[in-house]
């Protein structure tokens, strides 16, 4: 069994029919025919001498072996994303691509106004803003430079800490007109409260803050953070929210701010091999700033 030198292309059309789920929309995907990608798939099977993938009616259902060999798949694709960043620019010049990974939330709201200033002043370089709330590998190269609200783990990585934003409780002030405010956190209990679908490490942390949380209690559950965060500007009810995106909307009002204050830790990183990058230096100091003055922002009045 031998994978043939020239499958870069195999690879890649195994991953979008693996993230697709059927030839027509991997093949979309990658603006390549149908026939040609069905090609990929045959040559890649016959080399690695087994199917990847059966039919159902729900799509093409990956194999055992497609899940075995997945995470190599998707090493592969992040090294040769990483090749081809590297090769955008000189490492002693500021032009070239720079991919930051992100929560959706600091990805969406927060990194855009924070970046487009420092475009203006290096126009060479190119901006891959991936939001996420899965963590992206940094020793992988699944990005180069990652903002993380928890601390790294990792090796080989040059993290810094730029503070904790701290959480706090809000709603939108026609919410509390016609509802009431609180006046404690068993008052909160009371009212409808946008919550989690699915238990997360967040929902942990904030047990420990002496807000009883239930899933079942919750009038709103998303585990999408932007959706999470539109239905407290839209008045559903009581939920979490970063003091400094609430101040974007006038509306809400933070509630209990002595009783609940959650911190969360926030961390700039990227791996220790690229300080060496220009380009990747530079953005990497003005995150570590730019998050820095945000978080201090955070603790003004909401």
């Amino acid at each position: 069994m031998s994978i043939p030198a020239s499958s870069w292309d195999h690879i890649r059309s195994f991953l979008a029919v693996l993230e697709e789920g059927s030839l027509s929309r991997a093949a979309r995907s990658l603006s390549l025919t149908q026939p040609t990608l069905s090609r990929h798939i045959d040559q890649l099977e016959a080399s690695l001498g087994g199917p990847l993938f059966t039919r159902s009616p729900r799509g093409l259902i990956p194999t055992d072996k497609a899940r075995m060999i997945e995470p190599h798949a998707r090493t592969i694709a992040a090294s040769a994303a990483a090749l081809t960043r590297a090769a955008s620019g000189a490492a002693d010049e500021m032009t070239g691509a720079v991919r930051i990974s992100a929560s959706e939330v600091v990805g969406i709201e927060i990194l855009p106004e924070m970046l487009v200033p420092l475009r203006e002043t290096h126009p060479g370089l190119a901006f891959e803003i991936v939001a996420t709330n899965q963590s992206s590998d940094l020793l992988r190269r699944d990005a180069d430079i990652a903002i993380r609200m928890v601390r790294p783990q990792q090796g080989a990585l040059l993290a810094k800490k730029v503070g904790d934003v701290r959480l706090g409780l809000f709603a939108r002030r026609d919410y509390l007109e016609k509802h009431g405010t609180p006046q404690s956190l068993d008052d909160v209990q009371r009212h409808a409260i946008v919550g989690f679908d699915h238990e997360t490490s967040i929902v942990e942390a904030l047990r420990g803050t002496g807000l009883a949380l239930d899933r079942a209690g919750f009038a709103w559950r998303t585990d999408s953070d932007l959706a999470y965060l539109n239905l407290v500007r839209a008045g559903a009810g009581i939920g979490i929210c970063q003091p400094g995106l609430a101040r974007r909307h006038g509306g809400l009002v933070r509630l209990l701010p002595e009783a609940f204050s959650l911190p969360m830790e926030t961390w700039v990183t990227m791996h220790e091999d690229l300080t060496g990058v220009a380009r990747m230096k530079v953005v990497f100091d003005h995150l570590c700033d730019a998050m820095s003055a945000y978080v201090r922002s955070q603790e003004l009045p909401a």
